[in-house]
Formats: C-alpha cells, sequence, structure tokens
C-alpha cells in the first residue's frame, strides 16, 4: 500500500472517530442543552473529510461527505431541526462512510450514489425554519446587517431562549491586542455564548484597535460588568431575574498537540529490530557465563557483564516505550459500542441502560482492532437474546429499561472485557434440546451446566427460532471464540437463569514482545506465553486417576484435567515416574498440560508461520532464542479445547 493511501486512510478514520464521538454527544444532549459548538465541530469535520478525500481523488467520499456538509449546515443554521430520527441518520451514514474508507483499503471504489440520493432527499424532507424570531425593532439595522447567516441564526436561537443580548465595547492596545482579545473572549465563553467579533474604528485612540464583542448570556448586567467592565450596552433585556452559574465551555474542539501519527508497522519493524537485538543480548550475556567459567571474574569478563547488565537494562526501556506507544484506550472501542446499542435499542423497541467502566484501560493496537468485531457481535447478542421486552421485564418485577454494562480492567498481563446484561440468561434446557437435536449431545448423557452452556460456541448454534437483523448475521459465538483463541485470549460464560449472563474476555495486553516458558517434550523444544500460565506444579503420574474418560488430578481439593502434549503431537519420551504440570487458563477454564522439562523463561517474538502452514492447530507461530534455536509457539485455547474433545472420544470408542 502506498504512503499516501495509508494516510488518507489514517486521517479519514481519525475524522470520522470524532464525528461519530460529536454524534454521540449531540444524541445525549440536544433535548437539554446541545452545545453550539458541538454542531460546528461535526460540521468541520465532515469539511475536512471531503476536502482530504478530494485531494486523494476518492470522489464517492468527497460526494457524499459533501451531502452530509450540506445537512450539517442547515442544521447549525437552525433550518432543521435535530430530533432522534437525524441522530440515527447520522449515524447510518457515518457507517457507510466507513464502509467506503475500508474499501479504499482493498483499492475497491463502492457506487454511493443511492446513497447521496438518499442523503439530498432525507434534507428536502425535513427543511423547515425552526427559529421564528424577528429582529426588527430589537437590534440596530446597522448591526444586522454585518452579521454572518450563522451569527444571526445564533442571535436569533439566544432571544428566542430568553437570554439577554450585550454590545461590549473593548478597545485594546495594537501590539498585545491578540492576547487581550483572547482572554475577554474567554471570560465570555466561561459566562454565556460569543456571538460575534465585530472589528469598529469609533472612538479608538492611534496605537489602539477596538472591537464590539456581542454575546448572550441569562447573568444580569451587574453581574456580567463585574467581569467584564462597564463599557457594556444591553441590547436585548433577558427573561430572567437571578444569576444562573454556566458551565465553562470548552476553549476548542481540538487544541493544538505535539503528538504524532505512526503507521503500526513502522512500529512492527520496530519491534522485529528489538527482538533481534534481544537475541543479540542473550548470546552477550551467554558468552559472559562462558568466559567466567573459563577465566574466573578477571576485570575483562566484568566488564562483559556489565555491558551485558546495562544492554539488557536498555533493552527493556525501549521495548517498554515502543509497546506504550502501540496502547490505546479501551475507551476507543466503547464509543463505537455505546452507537451500537443506541441505535439498534431504538430500532428493536427496547429502552436499555448503558453503563461503561474502566475506559482507560489500555490495550494493544492491533489487538483493539480484532477485538471490535467479536464485542459487537457480544453486545448484539445480549441486545436481541439477553434483553427482555419492557412488557416481558414488568410481569417477571424487572425496571422496564434493560441494563448493558461494559467494562474493562487490567489483570496482571492481561486486560479483562465484561459485556453484562441483566437479561433472561441463558435458557440452559434449550442449550440441551438443541444440542440433542445436532446430534452434539446423547439424549441420556449427564453433562454439568457449565459444558451446556459450552455448546452455544459450536458453528450455527442457536437456540433462537426467528432470526433477527440485529444478531441472526450468519455470525455466532464460535467465531468470537475463534477470534479469542487466534488472539492468545479465552472467553467465558456466567448465566443465571432470569438475572442475566456475562460474558467475560481476557486478552494479553500486547502480542508483540511476550515472555514464554520454554519446555521440553522428549527431545522437542515447545514456548508457552507466559500470559496464559497460572502456575506449575510437579506431580507424581500415579496421582493421575480417570474419571469418566477423562485423565484429572486433584489440586487443592479440585479435580483439574490433565493432557500430556507428548500424546497430543505423538512424541516419544523416556518413562518417568513424575512430571511437571503447566497450569493454564482463567477461572474455571483451566488445565494441566504436562510436560518432561521446564527450562526457563525467555522473552521472544512471535513470528508467523506463514501461508504453507496457515490453518495448522495446536501452533500460535514460531520465535527464535538461544543460538538461533527456532521453536514453536503452542496455541494454548486450541490444544484445551480439541483435546479435551479427542481424549473423551478416543475413551469411549
Amino acid at each position: 500500500m502506498k504512503a499516501s493511501k495509508k494516510e488518507f486512510i489514517a486521517e479519514a478514520e481519525d475524522l470520522l472517530f470524532e464525528c461519530q464521538q460529536l454524534v454521540i454527544e449531540i444524541q445525549g444532549t440536544y433535548q437539554t442543552a446541545l452545545n453550539p459548538d458541538t454542531i460546528n465541530a461535526l460540521f468541520r469535520y465532515m469539511h475536512t473529510l471531503k476536502g482530504l478525500s478530494g485531494l486523494f481523488g476518492n470522489k464517492g467520499i468527497t460526494d457524499i461527505s459533501h451531502a452530509l456538509e450540506s445537512l450539517l449546515d442547515e442544521i447549525r443554521l437552525g433550518k432543521i431541526l435535530i430530533n432522534d430520527t437525524i441522530v440515527n441518520f447520522l449515524f447510518k451514514n457515518i457507517d457507510i462512510l466507513r464502509s467506503a474508507i475500508d474499501g479504499v483499503k482493498e483499492d475497491q471504489e463502492p457506487d454511493l450514489t443511492e446513497d447521496i440520493n438518499n442523503i439530498k432527499t432525507f434534507r428536502t424532507s425535513l427543511q423547515e425554519m425552526a427559529i421564528e424570531v424577528s429582529l426588527h425593532g430589537l437590534i440596530d439595522e446597522s448591526i444586522v446587517k454585518v452579521l454572518s447567516e450563522y451569527e444571526e441564526h445564533r442571535l436569533k436561537t439566544n432571544i428566542k431562549s430568553g437570554n439577554g443580548i450585550y454590545l461590549l465595547k473593548a478597545v485594546f492596545d495594537l501590539s498585545t491586542f491578540d492576547k487581550s482579545l483572547e482572554e475577554t473572549t474567554k471570560i465570555i465563553k466561561s459566562k454565556g455564548e460569543l456571538i460575534s467579533t465585530l472589528p469598529t474604528s469609533a472612538d479608538v485612540p492611534n496605537g489602539s484597535i477596538g472591537f464590539n464583542l456581542m454575546f448572550s448570556t441569562n447573568m444580569l448586567l451587574n453581574g456580567v460588568k463585574e467581569h467584564l467592565g462597564e463599557n457594556i450596552e444591553v441590547l436585548v433585556q433577558g427573561k430572567q431575574t437571578v444569576v444562573q452559574p454556566q458551565k465553562k465551555q470548552e476553549q476548542s474542539i481540538k487544541s493544538t498537540t505535539t503528538t504524532v501519527r505512526v503507521d503500526i508497522d513502522k512500529l512492527d519493524r520496530i519491534l522485529n529490530t528489538i527482538g533481534e537485538l534481544t537475541l543479540a543480548k542473550d548470546a552477550v550475556k551467554r558468552i559472559g557465563k562462558e568466559l567466567a567459567d573459563a577465566y574466573h571474574y578477571s576485570p575483562f569478563v566484568q566488564d562483559i557483564n556489565k555491558i551485558s547488565q546495562t544492554l539488557e537494562r536498555k533493552l527493556t526501556e525501549l521495548q517498554d516505550e515502543v509497546l506504550e506507544i502501540r496502547m490505546v484506550p479501551v475507551g476507543q472501542i466503547f464509543s463505537r459500542l455505546a452507537q451500537v446499542i443506541r441505535r439498534y435499542s431504538r430500532e428493536i423497541g427496547k429502552e436499555i441502560e448503558l453503563n461503561l467502566y474502566g475506559e482507560d484501560t489500555e490495550l494493544d493496537k492491533s489487538l483493539a482492532e480484532e477485538i471490535v468485531d467479536p464485542l459487537m457481535h457480544l453486545v448484539r447478542n445480549s441486545l436481541d437474546h439477553g434483553i427482555e421486552p419492557s412488557e416481558e421485564r414488568k410481569k417477571k418485577g424487572k425496571k422496564e429499561n434493560g441494563r448493558i454494562v461494559l467494562k474493562a480492567f487490567q489483570r496482571g498481563n492481561h486486560v479483562v472485557i465484561e459485556v453484562k446484561d441483566d437479561g433472561g440468561g441463558i435458557d440452559t434446557e434449550k442449550v440441551r434440546e438443541t444440542a440433542i437435536k445436532k446430534g452434539l449431545l446423547e439424549p441420556d448423557a449427564k453433562v454439568e451446566e457449565r459444558e451446556f452452556i459450552d455448546f452455544i460456541f459450536n458453528p450455527g448454534f442457536s437456540t433462537k427460532d426467528v432470526v433477527s437483523e440485529i444478531s441472526g448475521r450468519g455470525v455466532g459465538l464460535d467465531v468470537v471464540k475463534e477470534k479469542l483463541s487466534a488472539l492468545g485470549g479465552f472467553i467465558e460464560v456466567y448465566t443465571k437463569k432470569d438475572k442475566g449472563t456475562t460474558f467475560t474476555l481476557t486478552l494479553p495486553i500486547t502480542l508483540a514482545i511476550i515472555k514464554a516458558l520454554i519446555i521440553k517434550v522428549g527431545q522437542e523444544k515447545f514456548g508457552i506465553p507466559i500470559t496464559t500460565i497460572s502456575e506449575t506444579i510437579a506431580i507424581e503420574l500415579q496421582d493421575i486417576q480417570t474419571i469418566e474418560w477423562k485423565d484429572v488430578y486433584y489440586l487443592r481439593g479440585e479435580m483439574l484435567p490433565i493432557i500430556s502434549i507428548a500424546k497430543i503431537f505423538n512424541i516419544e519420551t523416556k518413562k518417568s515416574d513424575f512430571s511437571f504440570a503447566i497450569i493454564v487458563g482463567f477461572g474455571k477454564k483451566k488445565i494441566g498440560l504436562l510436560v518432561d522439562e521446564i527450562i526457563g523463561q525467555h522473552e521472544i517474538v512471535i513470528k508467523s508461520l506463514g501461508e504453507y502452514f496457515k490453518g495448522l492447530s495446536g501452533f500460535a507461530g514460531a520465535a527464535e532464542i538461544g543460538r538461533h534455536e527456532v521453536l514453536l509457539i503452542l496455541d494454548i485455547e486450541s490444544i484445551m479445547e480439541k483435546s479435551l474433545i479427542k481424549q473423551e472420544g478416543a475413551s469411549r470408542v
């Protein structure tokens, strides 16, 4: 992909994200106290997107953003009143723009003619003058003549709202007027709304510059003069008789920043270089140890050790800094999910209360992008399958409004994301019936409730009779689980009838550079990501029991399933009375992997196995350690799932 195209995509995605955030803000405030700066900012971002796409020759995106810009212009001028229909329409077209930008990545240019015509038709159907206020006799004609259409609209809006309209005559020294004018503007914005700044030459001494600043506020004249001085004229008397505190408005929607955008591929290349340097560092460390064995601790050997320690420390610092650059707050994902919840809840007629927690929790950028679709599916699942209709909730003694909670927090080297609803929960009996119908379960089989729930992750598994547009899109929870597995994560489900369901996703913070436990089975070495390991234990093989065709080991009073890595990969090993068990997984979903030897920890960079080995089960990739030794990294999630099935199935046969 060309650098120019990458730059366009990155900038366009940023602009759309800002647009989405502003529409969410409009949705939450338009009925009470919509800030006009929010509409203006949305208009400006759409205008910028139009110019950017035109510069890069993307005609379809240019035309549709221009059509949306025209719609937003009429909204900001008060010619179209904001309501739920308009908010949902804006959300829909942001999604259309996002799809069009995704098409640019694949060198596709979709035909947006129908979408553009829909915007024009929609705009025409809604046009109406929302503010019917005459300025005749209220404001001097000489002032009204120099106002822009937007300034006149804001003037009428504030008069209709009952705010007082004031004119401040301000004279500043010519050499410092810019700073003085900025400070005065800040004061005005903290007390009300600045409508217009008009230069004036009347009664302005030499070496000075004058401005007439028209502003609105619901404060009384005396209160205004306390902050801005005596040189204030009342143009329209406000209807309010008490001083109302004003919320301080944001000074700027996007302030000057010292940050720069970095292509994630460039960071990946830096991390690969760090990985190579890590190998060099390990080599220096090994050479130092060999020299110490040969020459003891001579001054030369001590210098080698000092250099090795310095190299290790600085590499760790460099690695941490690069990984920090890759981090993004989970709040970016939550805001997109909030949009989905608000839109679809209206479509299906369900009132939803949304609570967000842990939005500042950070996750690797590449992981954040990959986890959006699984989370989107879980949210739709909660809306469609989980939350009951209002009437049904009332019969159960619940609040009419359903509740969805999105929560993120850090747990060690993992990020945990929860999607929780207070709906009807998963009907385990219906899951059992569906599993039997699909041949996944024998009618007389005895299965624990937790194992019932695991059936929902089977391809094409659904307990819903009618497919809806919200969650029934041919993509099931099996895809969610596969995606989590590919990212080195886990998914757990907690459900209770009529109380609700919680999906808990556990992910490594980053997949870039990780620590791995190097283990040996027979003559083969493998790596296991430390993020998947809860503990390691030494066990005597005679303590392993077989219960219901499964090998288990009693660990602190609980049955722990045991799987031999040697059996999984058909590796020959020497017979021994004891072995090491690597306990992997989280919560109730744990398993012990039997290995012959634990070699130690290494920092590794996982490399893909390439297209030739794509789909090879059990391996997440490969890494290089020591003296350019290549070893395979185990995919713990797939091993846990498939080995248990294999063990049970083989035992029954």
